[in-house]
């Protein structure tokens, strides 16, 4: 199984949930996550046992995030276009033109690298690597997210 799918699979995206994920404050409220994960990650000896609460809270808002807001009125925007792009990329494979593929392969290698660095950098409180992985894991989330906008546009036939 491929890890797109895994993912959908463990996050339960049904239709619904899609739909309601390209709302854009869905896309922009997920990426809020990342920094306070990192933070309750970093201060982990400083918060003691609300380390735990916290941590389950920012994961659990992982999990709802897609959940909590409507679906949007319209999807002509770049937040709705990189979700709608990432079921194509998880459900229709075979649509995804192949010049596409390396690129994509490309980013899952970049993001891999980073979240590497960022864990190793959190598990021994340096700094450094810590704050360059996460700034190359948001600027390559970033890049993957454009990526999809132009997969959509791309096999959707879009002219924006």
């Amino acid at each position: 199984m491929k890890f797109e799918n895994f993912a959908a699979k463990y996050f339960a995206m049904s239709e619904e949930v899609w739909a309601r994920h390209t709302n854009p404050w869905s896309v922009w409220t997920r990426y809020s996550c990342f920094p306070l994960l990192l933070a309750c990650l970093w201060w982990r000896d400083a918060l003691q046992l609300w380390f735990w609460p916290i941590l389950v809270v920012l994961l659990s808002w992982v999990w709802l995030n897609p959940r909590c807001f409507k679906k949007p009125a319209n999807t002509d925007n770049w937040a709705s276009r990189s979700v709608l792009g990432e079921r194509i990329l998880i459900y229709q494979r075979e649509k995804v033109p192949t010049h596409h593929i390396l690129v994509i392969n490309m980013i899952i290698g970049l993001l891999s690298f980073f979240t590497l660095l960022c864990f190793a950098g959190l598990f021994f409180k340096e700094p450094i690597s810590t704050c360059a992985g996460a700034l190359g894991l948001i600027l390559t989330k970033t890049w993957f997210l454009d990526r999809m906008v132009w997969l959509h546009q791309e096999v959707m036939g879009c002219k924006y």
